[in-house]
Order: C-alpha cells, then sequence, then structure tokens
C-alpha cells in the first residue's frame, strides 16, 4: 500500500523538484530527495482531518529539496574525484598548521599527500565553490556589465507545462464520472447540457459536479506558493 501511494505521487515530486532545474544539481538526485520528503509526508498524513494528499505533502517535499540544498550542494558543481580530493587537502592543511605552527606551502600540501602542486590548487579553487559571489557585487570593476545584467530570462511558457502536469496528477485522483465531464466539457468542448444528454444526469448535477471538480484542483493549486 506505502508503496502503491509513492509511486502514485511521484509526479507530485517531480513537479516540486522541477522548481529547481536552475540550481544545476541532476535532476534524478532532486527528485530522490523529494521522495523522501513525499514518504515522510505519507507517513504522518491523516485522512481525518480533511485535507487533500497533494496539498498536505507538497510543504513538505519542497522542504525537504531546500534543505538537500542548504545543507548539501555546493555553489558550483565539482567533480566527484575533486572534492573527495579537496576534503583531504583541508584536512592536511590543518594537521600541517598544527604541527608546523604556521599556514603549509603548497609544495608541503603536495608533498604530504604525495600529489602535485597543480592538483592542490585546483582542490584549493575548488573549495571556494561553497562561497556565493554577490551579483551586485560582481558589477563592479572593469565597468563591463555585470552577472546580474546578463542573466538570461525564464520562458514563461515553462511554467504551463509545469501546471499541466501537476493538473494531470490531480485530475487521476477524481472519482471517474468527474474526470469524463471535465473531458467532455474541455476537450470535446461538449456544452453543460450537451454533458448532461450524454450521461443521462440533470444539467444541475452537471454543473455542480464541476464546481466540486474545481474547488479540489484550486485548493491543491494553492501549494504552488
Amino acid at each position: 500500500m506505502r508503496g502503491a501511494l509513492i509511486e502514485a505521487n511521484l509526479p507530485l515530486v517531480r513537479y516540486a523538484a522541477a522548481r529547481f532545474r536552475s540550481r544545476n544539481e541532476p535532476m534524478e538526485d532532486v527528485v530522490q530527495v523529494g521522495t523522501i520528503g513525499l514518504i515522510n509526508a505519507i507517513d504522518r498524513f491523516d485522512p481525518d482531518r480533511g485535507v487533500q494528499f497533494p496539498t498536505f505533502a507538497m510543504p513538505t517535499v519542497v522542504g525537504e529539496i531546500k534543505r538537500y540544498f542548504r545543507d548539501n550542494v555546493r555553489t558550483v558543481h565539482v567533480p566527484r574525484r575533486l572534492h573527495e580530493l579537496w576534503v583531504q587537502v583541508n584536512s592536511a592543511t590543518e594537521d600541517l598548521t598544527t604541527a608546523l605552527g604556521r599556514s603549509p606551502s603548497t609544495a608541503e600540501i603536495a608533498e604530504r599527500l604525495r600529489i602535485t602542486e597543480d592538483e592542490v590548487l585546483s582542490c584549493i579553487e575548488a573549495g571556494r565553490s561553497y562561497h556565493a559571489t554577490s551579483l551586485e557585487a560582481a558589477q563592479e570593476g572593469d565597468g563591463l556589465p555585470g552577472l546580474l545584467d546578463r542573466l538570461g530570462y525564464e520562458d514563461p511558457a515553462l511554467d504551463g507545462v509545469e501546471h499541466r502536469d501537476l493538473v494531470r496528477h490531480l485530475l487521476v485522483q477524481l472519482p471517474e464520472r468527474e474526470q469524463r465531464i471535465l473531458l467532455l466539457r474541455y476537450y470535446s468542448n461538449l456544452t453543460q447540457s450537451q454533458i448532461s444528454a450524454e450521461l443521462g444526469v440533470s444539467q444541475m448535477h452537471v454543473s455542480r459536479l464541476l464546481a466540486r471538480s474545481f474547488a479540489r484542483l484550486r485548493s491543491a493549486n494553492r501549494i504552488e506558493a
């Protein structure tokens, strides 16, 4: 049961992960982290509280992803080997500082680890990826346009892709009759009167079902904020 719930709600996780696509992290990693948040939400969800599960789960999924970026991700992606070597360089630097009573030279660190000085320098440069530079500060100096002025823009159509993915996920959770009514109304372009004749129910009943479906979709859509 738990595995089925996870599988059914993975589109919700992918929707949340897509909001962080500009962070230059592999999307598979972000989805995995978001899935942890989804599992936590499933374990804590109480259907008796009258809250739709997507509404309840989204803050937990997004929170888990944000925590991942805050605690584990560097500003600039560094190759795994260089990152591992940077850890060794950092440790050797601390040991040599204690032993020598001063900051060690690049040559001393290289000799300690039996690597080249160029590798030590590359590791030191990689260590700087843990710190970001202000976009405003980048505008100072040579008089050329700063990074802030050269940033691209986000295509507003991308929001539509994300919204359609979420709506598709939410639609399959609606009762089958409500799904069919929505398809007849907005895919087949039938009027409410035509839908009532198609399904053999009153037009008033069709109107109520549409209103109920919209209320559910709007409630779930508010989780984006």
